[in-house]
């Protein structure tokens, strides 16, 4: 067998192994982005992020063609006033499961290039620090509504 053809198949093995093995090793729950009012250029997506791996990994981006910009964000108190800012990772512990939530962590859409309304949704890609990436899928709700469907 030609050996660069050995080599190609092995690639494209191991490579869907890796495939695989990510949605094992990672699993996003409870996704869902916030619908805009009209005229309004930006908004936010929410979700459980678990990882099954005994290893603490790092969030550092996320990628989607929704917006301009797709940013990690945060709350955080800042001289007694309440300030989002962009932050570089979020540490999702071995074996844990980290919230971005309304009030805390969350994924910023910036620019959006056609508003949100429920009925939609919207493609994203995480990526880790070590180049992994995962695909989801969070459908468009108005505010509250996530609430209203936990409650169920």
């Amino acid at each position: 067998m030609d050996p660069m053809k050995t080599f190609i198949s092995f690639i494209l093995l191991a490579f869907s192994t890796l495939t695989q093995a990510v949605a094992a090793d990672f699993m996003v729950s409870g996704a869902y982005a916030r619908e805009t009012p009209p005229n309004v250029p930006n908004s936010a997506a929410f979700l459980q992020l678990m990882n099954h791996t005994d290893k603490a990994v790092r969030l550092v981006g996320v990628k989607s063609d929704i917006a301009d910009k797709v940013e990690l964000h945060n709350h955080t108190m800042v001289d007694g006033m309440m300030k989002m800012r962009q932050v570089d990772a979020i540490e999702v512990a071995a074996m844990a499961t980290v919230e971005l939530k309304p009030g805390g962590f969350h994924i910023m859409m910036m620019g959006l290039k056609q508003p949100l309304k429920t009925g939609q949704s919207v493609d994203f890609i995480l990526v880790f620090e070590d180049g992994t990436e995962l695909s989801f899928a969070a459908p468009v709700q108005k505010v509250g509504e996530h609430k209203k469907h936990a409650h169920h």
